[in-house]
Formats: C-alpha cells, structure tokens, sequence
C-alpha cells in the first residue's frame, strides 16, 4: 500500500544528504569530543563546526548555541532555569494557553513552586497581540515564553514585535522556534530574543537533537548535570553524529529552499480547498489564514468525528492527525482549539491537521482527497 505522509508537524522523514552524513560520521569519527588526542580533537571539530553552522542559521553568535536532546529539554532549560536564576527578580511569568505541553507542563510545574504564570488566550483566529501580551507585563515579570508558529494551527504570533516592545523590561523573552526554525526566516538580533528553541525532527533531520539559543551575557544553571561539556552548560558526552545530522538538516534549508517550500504549501492549501468546494464538502479554516505558516492546514468537517475520519484515512494508507503529537496518542481534545473556540465547541472534536513537507507531490495531494471526499460524505450520512 502506498503511504501518503501528511503528518510533518509531528515528525519528519530525515533527509537523505542527512543520513548520509551522519553514516559517515557514525563510520569514521569514534572520539569523545572531550578527549585531547587525535580522535578526540577530531570529533570536537565536527561539533565546533556544527555549532557554527547552526549559529549562522537564526543569526547568532556561535557562543551562544547549547545542543540539547530535542525541543521539549530546550524548552524546558529555557524556563524552569530562568524561573529559578531570577526568583530574586520577581516570580511572575507569561506564557499563552496555546503553547506545545514542553512549555506548558514546566509552566504548570512552577506555579506548584509557588510562582505566578499568566496564561494568556487567543482569540478564535488564534491571533495574539503586542498588546495582550504588555497588559500583562508587570514590573516583577521575569520571562515572557511564547511560541512562533502554532504547531496545530500554523498561526504566526508577532515575535519580532513582542520583542522589541519587550525591550525596556527586565523579563527575558523566550520563542519556542520548533515548527518555525527551517521554514522561517529568524534573526535573533533583529527580533530581541534572549532565548529561543529548536529541534532536528522537524526540520528531516535526527530525532534527539535540537538547541537552544542563549544570548550572550545571560548564564543559566545547568538543567543536565554532571560533566563540563558544552562550556559548562550542559553535562554529557555530545552525540557527534546526530549534532552533525542536524547541522545539515538545517544546512540544507537556505533562504531559497524556504521559499520554495512556502510557495508549494501554499498551493497545496488551495489545492485542497479548491477540491473541496468543488466536491460540496462543508468544512471550514481553522486559523487565521494571513499570519500563517503554510506548512499547516486545520479544517472543520462539520458533523464528521474526527477520530473515526483519521482511522477510515489511515486505512487508505494517508496519514493525517487531530493536534499535537505529544497529545494525539491519548483521547485529550486539542486544546489549542479549545482555547479558540470553548471546551464544548463541536468543531473541536471535528477538525484535523494536514502538514506538509519534504517528499509530499500534488499528485499525493489528489490521492488523498480522492479518498477523503467519499470517507466525510459517507460518515456524515
């Protein structure tokens, strides 16, 4: 059976220039980056030059680059780190209701603490604002974490902007950058980031990598104790062949590879909705469609289960998802759509995600949809 893969907002196929350097890596290069002889000194360079590259990608010092297991122990470092560097500072934190549960379960975990965290909502575009964010500033809040790009709507929030009105308060400003890094043109400079995080699964890259950005001057607490690896910041002996995975993968999506892939999103998305209401089929959008990232498309089939709609899919070989992967496998509602529409809104146990990526062709596009417009129509009925 041919399997159509539009499932890439939770994980991606790695990319075959990646595999290859990593088996070359894996192959070749044995040494623990920390020894001094040959082989040591060997490794240590391919990290060097790893960080170098990855530094280069968001606009960064190479300083100023931690490598991590992945998104959600960035994001964690990023906020339970600040939260206990700078208690001294004030203990009140600002987050949105919609972030990936790497930001939201640490939040949870410092309110336990006895810190305060704003959560705040978004409207039913799943928009939010400069100015919803500087309402709930205040003079003890000592980070502001929000994510760039939704991971179940696609919805952008307006990160270079919230930084820079972020400029005059002593709160750090952290972005969760995971479905946006590879996708997105990011300068850390130019957006007033003190702190940002990424993956490698995302972006066909290896699964257990990732970093977080850390601007220069700030010095956190370790979060991985044990060693001196990664300038102090974080113990354990580098994983040489997927950091240099990683700096591939994000080697290989330069500025022109992203607008391509933006534009042929885009044209997947009208594909779709063109389909659609040629075929009758009722659905809508879920998100708002101008401060959007194209790799996601949210829609609502009325009166159509959305679980029963994924498995008839899933049977047909086409991979699809309801919301967050770190959710998906448990029974939970979105609660991203949750926040946008009510707990009790029909369309949040009705709407799914499509995300788009590497290998993904129109003419996938079209066999999916031959098969997902007879599945509604024959679940509605």
């Amino acid at each position: 059976m041919t399997m159509i893969y539009l499932d890439h907002g939770a994980t991606t196929p790695m990319h075959p220039q990646v595999i290859e350097t990593m088996t070359d890596v894996m192959t070749t290069v044995f040494g623990n980056p920390s020894s001094i002889h040959q082989l040591g000194r060997q490794a240590q360079h391919l990290v060097t030059t790893s960080r170098q590259k990855i530094a280069q990608s968001i606009h960064a010092e190479e300083d100023d680059i931690m490598f991590t297991s992945g998104g959600t122990e960035s994001d964690n470092t990023a906020i339970i780190q600040t939260a206990h560097s700078r208690q001294h500072l004030g203990k009140h934190i600002i987050t949105s209701k919609v972030e990936h549960p790497a930001v939201l379960r640490p939040m949870e975990a410092l309110v336990e603490e006895g810190f305060e965290v704003t959560f705040l909502p978004v409207d039913e575009q799943g928009l939010l604002s400069v100015d919803d964010v500087l309402a709930a500033l205040r003079p003890d809040t000592i980070l502001v974490s929000l994510m760039w790009t939704n991971n179940e709507t696609g919805v952008r929030f307006p990160i270079k902007e919230i930084g820079l009105a972020l400029q005059e308060h002593q709160t750090y400003f952290h972005t969760d950058a995971v479905q946006a890094y590879g996708l997105e043109t990011i300068d850390v400079e130019a957006c007033h980031l003190d702190l940002l995080s990424a993956t490698g699964h995302k972006i066909n890259g290896p699964k257990g990598t990732g970093f977080l950005y850390c601007r220069s001057g700030i010095s956190l607490p370790p979060f991985m104790r044990g060693g001196e690896q990664e300038e102090h910041r974080r113990a354990g002996t580098e994983n040489v062949p997927a950091i240099t995975g990683l700096a591939k993968a994000s080697e290989l999506l330069t500025e022109t590879e992203k607008r391509h892939r933006q534009l042929t999103y885009r044209e997947f998305h009208d594909q779709i909705l063109t389909r659609l209401c040629a075929e009758g089929i009722e659905f809508e959008v879920n998100g708002d469609q101008e401060q959007h990232s194209a790799h996601v498309l949210n829609l609502w089939f009325s009166g159509v289960p959305n679980n029963l709609l994924l498995m008839h899919l899933d049977l047909k070989g086409i991979a699809l998802s309801i919301g967050s992967a770190c959710t998906a496998g448990n029974v939970h509602p979105s609660h991203v759509l949750e926040t946008m529409f009510g707990k009790d809104a029909q369309r949040v146990a009705e709407s799914v995600r499509f995300s788009f990526g590497l290998g993904n062709t129109s003419r996938e596009i079209d066999y999916m949809l031959d098969h997902l417009v007879p599945i509604i129509n024959r679940l509605k009925k």
